[in-house]
């Protein structure tokens, strides 16, 4: 199996590469750094069904840090849930795959996000709404680090944590930069696990791309343990891509020539690692 994940995160690395280069712009670091758990999230993990999005029994995710939807859409268009060749229309006029997710534009989106902060308070809804419920369907839900400089993230843990929502796992992607910068010379985290375990969390901190790693603290679904999960991905912006992981920040880029073919003779690797 996890030779089988380390496959689709290939795959959702290239397509997710291509897109963005094909388009000339956009998020390429931080859909990097989340391609290993959308992996382990969709290849093992969730309960889904591409042919009925809307399935009542499936597993929810919820990409808070939305400027990663390029990543997502490469996900969901390699599971089935619309053409592949979709994904030569993102961020374009008329396009169903706009730069940030939008549940009514796109199959398979479960949450309109992109306003930082928003995404995990959503998700925190849709946890409670199923454990009242007394539903079994699993929240999964992507955070940034850059975006825990928003208040309303620390006001959704709270809730979180008050109502014991153990059927929801947030992932923090911990990429250590944001688009002004490294992330400790505009807000410093300080120590993120122990900011968790302080709100009542169960924490726990995996490399982002040890898929292994990330498939252990993924799949229980513990009993008799009211906690919910937090699991920091200790990753990096442009993971396994050499070049991405190389520059000063890439949370947005705008290509050259120069970049445009780096980024090419990339996606030629990554192609062959495989094959």
């Amino acid at each position: 199996m996890c030779d089988e994940l380390k496959r689709l995160a290939r795959d959702i690395r290239v397509a997710t590469l291509k897109s963005l280069t094909q388009l000339g712009f956009g998020h390429y670091g931080g859909s990097m750094s989340v391609v290993e758990t959308l992996a382990v999230l969709y290849g093992d993990v969730m309960r889904i069904d591409p042919a009925d999005p809307d399935w009542p029994q499936r597993d929810y995710f919820v990409l808070s840090k939305g400027h990663a939807g390029p990543a997502l859409y490469s996900t969901l268009a390699i599971k089935g849930y619309f053409p592949m060749e979709e994904l030569a229309t993102l961020n374009q006029n008329g396009t169903r795959l706009p730069s940030h997710p939008d549940r009514l534009k796109t199959r398979g989106v479960d949450a309109t996000t992109g306003s930082l902060g928003q995404g995990i308070s959503i998700a925190a809804g849709m946890a409670l709404s199923h454990k009242l419920a007394s539903r079994p369907n699993r929240v999964f839900c992507i955070v940034g680090d850059g975006e825990l400089n928003e208040g309303q993230c620390w006001e959704a843990f709270q809730f979180i944590a008050h109502h014991k929502l153990n059927n929801l796992l947030v992932y923090i992607d911990w990429n250590k930069q944001q688009l002004d910068g490294e992330l400790n010379d505009i807000i410093a985290p300080f120590d993120l696990a122990e900011k968790f375990h302080a709100f009542g969390f169960d924490v726990q901190t995996v490399k982002g791309d040890d898929i292994a790693a990330i498939q252990a603290v993924t799949r229980p679904v513990r009993s008799g343990d009211e906690r919910p999960r937090i699991v920091i991905l200790d990753s990096v912006k442009g993971q396994g891509v050499p070049y991405l992981e190389s520059l000063s920040n890439t949370h947005h880029l705008r290509l050259n020539d120069e970049m445009r073919e780096a980024l090419n003779e990339s996606i030629r690797q990554l192609e062959a690692a495989y094959d």
